[in-house]
C-alpha cells in the first residue's frame, strides 16, 4: 500500500505539471508581444533621431497590465518547484523584463490626464506589490534552504530595484499636472512672441511666400516638440535615473548568464555645480503643496473635527513631500554619478568628430568649396524651446534634429503633391471662369436657398461633366483624378473655416454625391455611363438632369409637412443637391439659349475651366488654413497639428506658387472663405 501511494502520488505530481511547457509558451508569448511593443519604440525613437523614446505602442493601459500580469506566472508562482539554474535565471529575467517594462512606462504618463495616471499607476502598483508580497513569501517559507538557492542575490536586487522604478514612476506622475499647465502658460506667452506681425500683413495682404510658411512651422514645431509632456518626462531625472537601473539590471542579467563578476571603479566627484545640480524645482511638489493647503472634500459641520483632520492631512502631505524631495535628489545623485562615469567617453567621441569635421573642411578647402556649402547654416530657434524652470539648455544637437524633422515632413509632403489638380489648376486664367459660375441667375424653386459651400458645386459641375457625351474617357478620368485630389484640401479648408456648422447640410450633400459619382458614376439613381452614350446630345443631356433634379424638389416640396423642414438648413441632403444640380443645369441652358451647345468637348472644356477657377479661388484659403493649424492651443493636439501642417505645405507647394502668379485676380482674404464673394469680385473686376 506505501509503494502504491507513492507511485500514485507521483503519477498525481506528473500530470499536474504536464501543462507547464503550455503555461510556459502563454507566458513567453506575452512577453514577446511586450517586447516587440517596446522595440517598436525604441525603433520609432531612433528612425525619428530622438534621443528619448516615446510610448506609442507599449504604454500604460489595461491591454499592457494584463500582458505583463501573464508575464509575471514565475515569479508569483508559490507551488511549483523551480530549483535548477535555468528555472531560477527564468524567475531573475521575468523580474528584470518587469523593471524595463516599468522604465518605458515613464514617458507615457505624459500623454495622460489625471484620472488615467492615478488609475493606471495604482494598478500598476498593485501589480508590482503582489509580485513582491509573493516572493517575500516565497523567502521566508524556503528560508531554511536559502544557502543552496540559486541566484538569490539576484532575485533579491531585481526585486529592489523593481520596487524603486515603481517608487520612481509614481514621483513622475506626481510632476505631470503641474509641468501641463506650466507648459500650457509658457505655451501660449510664446506662441505670442512667436506670432510675427510682418507675418500677419503679408497674409492680410496676399503675399505670403513658402519660405515664410516653413519659418513659421518651423518655430511652431519646436515650441510643439519641446513642450510635449512626453518629451519633458523623458528629461527628468526621475526618467534618467530610471534608465539607469534598467542598465544596472542588465548588467545583473548578464553577470547571472555568464557568471563573471564586474569590476567598478570609484572616482571622486567634484561639486563645482553641486548647489545647482541638487537643487529641488517647485513642479515637483506643487501638486503636493495644493493637495495640503486645499480644503478637506469631505462635508463636516464640526470646526474641531475639520482642523484636526486638515492638520492630519497636512502632516501626512507633508511626509510625502519629503519623501519626494528625497526620491528626486537621489534621482539626481544617480544622474550625476553617471555622468561623472560617461563624460570621458563622450568627451573622446566629441573629439574624434571635431577632428573629422576639420578634416572634411580641410578636403572641401582644397577641393574649392565654401565654407557655407559645408555647413548648411539654421537659423537659431532656441528662444522657442520651452523649458521648465530651472531647467538645462537642450543639446544642440536634439534643436537642430527637431529643426530637420521639420523639413522631413515638408519633403515628405513634395513627394506627394496632387500632380492632376497641379495640372488642372493651370487653366484657371485670371479666375475668369467663376464669372460663369454667378452669372445667368435663376429663379429659385423655393422661396430660400440653402447656404452655399464650395464642394458642393465642384461635386455638381464634375457630374455634368461625366454625363456629357462624345468626351473622351481618357479626359473624364483625368477630370474624376483632379477633383477628387482637390476635394481632399476643399473639405480640409470647409472644415476649419465653418467654425459654426453653417454649412454642415451642404458639404455632407456633397459627400453623399461624390461617393456616387467617383466610385459608381450615379448621381443619385440617375446612371451618368447612359447619358453619356455617343448619338446623344449635350442639351439633351443637361435637361434630362435638371428635370430630375426639379421632380426631386417638387417632390420634396409637396410631401413636407414639417415647417422645420422648410427651412433649407434642415433639408434632406438629397434636396440639397438637387437644388444645386437644378440651377447649373439651368444655368448652362440658359447661357446658350436660343443657339445650339458648343460641341460635346467644348462644353466639358468650359466645365473643366470653371472646376479649376472654384478649385483655385478655395485654395487661396489654404495660407490660412495652415497658419490657423499652427496657432492651435490645446497643448494635447499641437505636436500633431503642426506635423499635419508640415506635410500639408510640402504637399501644396507648387499649388500656393500656382496662386502665387494669380495674386491680382485674388479676393479680400477676410472674405475669401465665401464663394459668393469670389463671384461677385470677380464679375466686378471684369
Amino acid at each position: 500500500m506505501p509503494g502504491n501511494s507513492s507511485m500514485y502520488d507521483a503519477d498525481v505530481e506528473k500530470q499536474l505539471e504536464a501543462p507547464i511547457p503550455w503555461i510556459g509558451m502563454y507566458v513567453a508569448a506575452a512577453s514577446l508581444i511586450c517586447t516587440l511593443a517596446m522595440a517598436a519604440d525604441t525603433f520609432h525613437g531612433l528612425r525619428s533621431k530622438k534621443f528619448w523614446f516615446p510610448s506609442k505602442f507599449f504604454s500604460l493601459n489595461a491591454t499592457s497590465l494584463t500582458l505583463l500580469a501573464v508575464a509575471m506566472k514565475l515569479p508569483v508562482d508559490l507551488t511549483t518547484r523551480m530549483w535548477a539554474v535555468t528555472d531560477r535565471l527564468a524567475k531573475v529575467s521575468s523580474l528584470i523584463f518587469m523593471t524595463t517594462a516599468m522604465g518605458n512606462f515613464m514617458t507615457c504618463l505624459g500623454s495622460m490626464d489625471d484620472k488615467d495616471i492615478f488609475m493606471n499607476v495604482t494598478a500598476l502598483a498593485i501589480l508590482v506589490i503582489t509580485v513582491i508580497v509573493n516572493i517575500c513569501v516565497q523567502i521566508f517559507q524556503m528560508r531554511h534552504f536559502l544557502k543552496s538557492r540559486k541566484m538569490f542575490a539576484e532575485e533579491i536586487a531585481a526585486s529592489i530595484f523593481m520596487l524603486l522604478l515603481l517608487v520612481m514612476v509614481t514621483s513622475s506622475a506626481i510632476l505631470v499636472p503641474a509641468t501641463k499647465r506650466y507648459l500650457e502658460l509658457k505655451y501660449h506667452q510664446m506662441m505670442k512672441m512667436a506670432s510675427d506681425d510682418q507675418l500677419l500683413e503679408s497674409m492680410e495682404e496676399g503675399n505670403i511666400t513658402f519660405d515664410k510658411l516653413r519659418l513659421m512651422i518651423q518655430k511652431y514645431w519646436v515650441m510643439a516638440e519641446t513642450s510635449c509632456p512626453q518629451f519633458v518626462i523623458a528629461r527628468s531625472v526621475t526618467c534618467t535615473a530610471s534608465g539607469f537601473i534598467c542598465l544596472l539590471n542588465a548588467l545583473i542579467f548578464i553577470q547571472a548568464e555568464i557568471r563573471n563578476v564586474l569590476e567598478y571603479r570609484t572616482i571622486n566627484l567634484t561639486a563645482s555645480n553641486f548647489k545647482d545640480e541638487f537643487k529641488i524645482d517647485a513642479y515637483w511638489t506643487q501638486r503636493l503643496v495644493e493637495w495640503k493647503e486645499s480644503s478637506l472634500p469631505l462635508q463636516i459641520r464640526n470646526r474641531k473635527w475639520r482642523k484636526i483632520l486638515h492638520g492630519t492631512k497636512g502632516l501626512i502631505l507633508n511626509l510625502v513631500v519629503r519623501v519626494q524631495i528625497l526620491i528626486v535628489l537621489c534621482s539626481k545623485g544617480v544622474v550625476f554619478t553617471s555622468v561623472c562615469f560617461a563624460s570621458p567617453i563622450f568627451s573622446c567621441f566629441h573629439c574624434i568628430k571635431g577632428l573629422k569635421n576639420v578634416f572634411n573642411f580641410g578636403t572641401a578647402r582644397v577641393h574649392g568649396i565654401s565654407e557655407s556649402e559645408v555647413v548648411f547654416p539654421e537659423l537659431d530657434l532656441s528662444r522657442y524651446v520651452l523649458l521648465l524652470e530651472g531647467e538645462v539648455e537642450l543639446p544642440q544637437k536634439i534643436q537642430i534634429n527637431i529643426c530637420n524633422e521639420v523639413d522631413k515632413l515638408i519633403q515628405t509632403g513634395k513627394n506627394q503633391q496632387p500632380k492632376n489638380l497641379i495640372n488642372l489648376l493651370h487653366k484657371i486664367g485670371n479666375f475668369r471662369g467663376l464669372r460663369e459660375v454667378g452669372r445667368n441667375q435663376v429663379p429659385s424653386l423655393h422661396s430660400q436657398e440653402p447656404p452655399k459651400c464650395w464642394s458642393l458645386p465642384l461635386v455638381t459641375l464634375t457630374s455634368i461633366a461625366i454625363a456629357l457625351p462624345n468626351v473622351p474617357k481618357h479626359n473624364v478620368k483625368l477630370l474624376l483624378q483632379s477633383v477628387d485630389e482637390g476635394l481632399f484640401y476643399v473639405k480640409l479648408i470647409e472644415k476649419s473655416l465653418d467654425k459654426k456648422g453653417k454649412l454642415v447640410n451642404s458639404r455632407n450633400a456633397a459627400d453623399v454625391i461624390w461617393v456616387g459619382v467617383e466610385l459608381y458614376r450615379r448621381w443619385q439613381d440617375k446612371d451618368l455611363h447612359e447619358t453619356s452614350l455617343k448619338g446623344r446630345n449635350s442639351k439633351v443631356t443637361l435637361k434630362e438632369l435638371s428635370d430630375k433634379a426639379e421632380r426631386t424638389i417638387v417632390d420634396f416640396k409637396r410631401d413636407v409637412k414639417d415647417f422645420v423642414m422648410e427651412n433649407p438648413h434642415n433639408w434632406p441632403v438629397k434636396v440639397i443637391a438637387a437644388n444645386s444640380m437644378y440651377r447649373i443645369c439651368e444655368r448652362l441652358l440658359r447661357a446658350h439659349e436660343g443657339d445650339s451647345l458648343t460641341t460635346d468637348e467644348g462644353l466639358f472644356e468650359q466645365l473643366s475651366n470653371m472646376i479649376a477657377n472654384i478649385l483655385a479661388a478655395c485654395l487661396t484659403n489654404l495660407v490660412r488654413v495652415i497658419v490657423m493649424k499652427c496657432h492651435r492651443k490645446a497643448i494635447k493636439d499641437k505636436a500633431k497639428s503642426v506635423r499635419q501642417t508640415a506635410l500639408l505645405l510640402g504637399e501644396t507647394e507648387e499649388i500656393l506658387r500656382i496662386l502665387e502668379q494669380h495674386r491680382a485676380a485674388r479676393s479680400d482674404p477676410a472674405e475669401s472663405e465665401y464663394i459668393e464673394k469670389w463671384c461677385s469680385l470677380i464679375n466686378q473686376n471684369i
